[in-house]
């Protein structure tokens, strides 16, 4: 879809480019109803104003976004460093922005088109889910990279995608525990708006409990407290000294991602018990912090490093015309290390 101007505005409209901007941009020189017709068109079309476009030429632009929710987990740093060295290995800049949990990343990207030219887009974590409408408004290519599986019915013609499969690395953590002799265990999950990777988590631990004939206890799934920021050290010691409080019996926890199993082992110690002697703790990611932690975390380690470098030569290779979109799966490692034993 070719990108719309204020000269079609203008004309579609019917007035002069002059009163377009004079609606953008909130002048009081203008008719009330004028205005407002500009301003429905600008919307029902998806203009953004480019107010830095008398500073670049687009043969100049040579800018790739990366959009990141979940900024602060340890687990992007390490994706966004890889990717940004093999950005600037082929000459390029790269546009890093955060993206606010409430955030639409669509429309932030949509921005960062108009503002900074840009040649392709990584959207990093989260959950994406748009109408088709708005995503061919995106005039780029752009990939998702370790997000969260996007509903069957918003076509892949769209876009690329490289990731984990979240349910079934979950799954095999939770059966590896099962497989302990722990028939009791919990799990440190995402609050239940959450339609991104902690979804797909969580029906990987349900989905062990189901094939392996364990009841299925409510209490046992923990959910992460809003107004403290997901996927934190807090978020994990919080939800785990509420378990803890209500004495439920278990001995083993399933925490979504290393952060959460980290704090969840410091209010374990807490409470004056050990892991993994009195109750295991397994997490997700494989960020480096958990092989320094006491005790070592046992986890689900993602291939960072070669998911970053692949998403990236996708997408430089798609601006080529060398490829065109493309799905890609890779798989997880269960690294047992001191944070789970065997139930005695």
């Amino acid at each position: 879809m070719e990108e719309i101007t204020i000269k079609d505005i203008a004309r579609m409209c019917g007035v002069g480019v002059s009163t377009v901007s004079r609606a953008i941009n909130n002048h009081p020189d203008i008719n009330p109803e004028t205005k407002q017709k500009v301003m429905d068109v600008i919307k029902e079309y998806g203009y953004i104003p480019n107010n830095s476009a008398r500073n670049l030429k687009r043969t100049d632009a040579k800018s790739i976004a990366v959009l990141v929710k979940g900024m602060t987990n340890p687990f992007f740093s390490s994706m966004i460093k890889a990717m940004e060295a093999e950005i600037k290995r082929k000459k390029y800049m790269m546009v890093l922005r955060h993206v606010d949990q409430k955030e639409d990343e669509v429309d932030v990207a949509l921005e960062l088109i108009k503002e900074k030219r840009l040649r392709g887009i990584i959207f990093l974590g989260g959950y994406f889910y748009h109408a088709e409408e708005k995503l061919e408004k995106l005039n780029v290519p752009f990939i998702l990279s370790t997000v969260g599986c996007p509903p069957e019915n918003m076509s892949r013609k769209h876009y690329s995608s490289l990731a984990v499969d979240d349910e079934k690395e979950s799954y095999r953590m939770v059966s590896h525990l099962i497989e302990q002799g722990h028939k009791r265990i919990a799990i440190l999950c995402a609050d239940s708006e959450d339609e991104s990777i902690g979804r797909l988590r969580l029906a990987g631990y349900q989905k062990a409990l189901k094939d392996h004939e364990l009841p299925m206890d409510e209490e046992l799934i923990c959910r992460m407290k809003q107004g403290i920021e997901s996927y934190s050290y807090q978020n994990g010691y919080v939800i785990m000294r509420e378990l803890l409080e209500k004495r439920n019996d278990f001995t083993a926890v399933f925490a979504i991602s290393d952060i959460l199993a980290m704090g969840a082992c410091r209010a374990i110690i807490e409470e004056g018990k050990r892991v993994p002697q009195d109750i295991s703790v397994a997490g997700f990611d494989g960020i480096e912090a958990g092989d320094y932690y006491i005790p070592t975390i046992t986890t689900i380690k993602q291939p960072v490093e070669e998911i970053a470098r692949a998403t990236t030569k996708l997408l430089f290779d798609i601006l080529s015309g060398r490829e065109k979109n493309q799905h890609q799966i890779f798989e997880g490692e269960l690294l047992e290390k001191e944070s789970t034993g065997r139930l005695k």
